[in-house]
């Protein structure tokens, strides 16, 4: 049987690419989005359903479904996360940290809540957890999404404590800066902080990379392909960089 594979926040960016990655693979995939738009434009191989990941009554409507439909599942790829404010700790809003949190966190809690019992009474399966380089060092005027991705990292090594008996691993991958809309929003505000313009602080941050080189969503598909297969089978509790080796997150301009 082909392996079966949620990926949520699937429809775009990294999600996309490791929804694309797993059907080549031969997997069966399954991906979840909050626009409807995206998920219309997904290849009619894949399941999509449009679900909130931190909607706690969707969630559960969304791994019924799974249940009833597939009677399980091998792979969960906890992707669905934003990006946040941008701005100093004492200008940050307090309901834009609480909405990042809740998307970053509690969207990755409510995956792995339900698919645990649906691993562990297989007795296999992988869990895979989208974290940041951000939740390693943190990073300057970003503090909901560093927070959250470094309380996603706790998650995931509690859970691959906790399944880990019964046949399931858990890891985080961690992405650098990943080209395409999100970081460009990003640079955009970062710069305008900063007084300079995005296309100079692309190049400070890439001085930053070891690699000299931003992330593409690809590079993190494939470590989720990898981390997913038996070749793997005895990775677990790990945090995996995949970021050219971040030397400074916040370069100086």
């Amino acid at each position: 049987m082909a392996q079966r594979v949620l990926i949520t926040a699937g429809a775009a960016g990294i999600g996309r690419a490791m929804a694309r990655a797993f059907s080549e693979a031969g997997a069966s995939v399954w991906i979840t989005d909050v626009d409807a738009v995206a998920l219309a434009a997904a290849p009619g191989d894949w399941r999509a359903s449009e679900v909130d990941s931190a909607d706690a009554t969707g969630m559960a409507a969304l791994f019924a479904e799974i249940e009833s439909d597939w009677g399980g599942l091998d792979t969960l790829c906890a992707n669905a996360g934003i990006a946040g404010p941008t701005a100093a700790i004492e200008d940050m809003p307090p309901e834009g940290f609480r909405r990042c949190v809740e998307v970053n966190l509690d969207g990755a809690f409510l995956a792995a809540h339900h698919a645990a019992p649906m691993m562990k009474r297989a007795g296999r399966g992988a869990m895979l957890f989208t974290s940041s380089t951000a939740g390693l060092h943190g990073f300057p005027n970003r503090a909901p999404y560093a927070a959250a991705k470094w309380a996603v990292i706790g998650l995931m090594k509690t859970v691959a404590m906790e399944l880990g008996p019964f046949g399931v691993r858990a890891n985080a991958i961690c992405p650098g800066s990943v080209e395409g809309p999100r970081i460009d929003g990003v640079l955009e505000r970062s710069a305008a902080m900063k007084g300079t313009d995005a296309a100079t602080l692309r190049e400070a941050w890439k001085k930053g990379i070891s690699m000299r080189s931003l992330v593409r969503a690809e590079d993190i598909a494939n470590m989720a392909v990898f981390l997913a297969s038996d070749a793997a089978r005895l990775v677990s509790g790990q945090v995996i960089a995949v970021d050219g080796h971040t030397e400074n997150p916040d370069p100086k301009v």
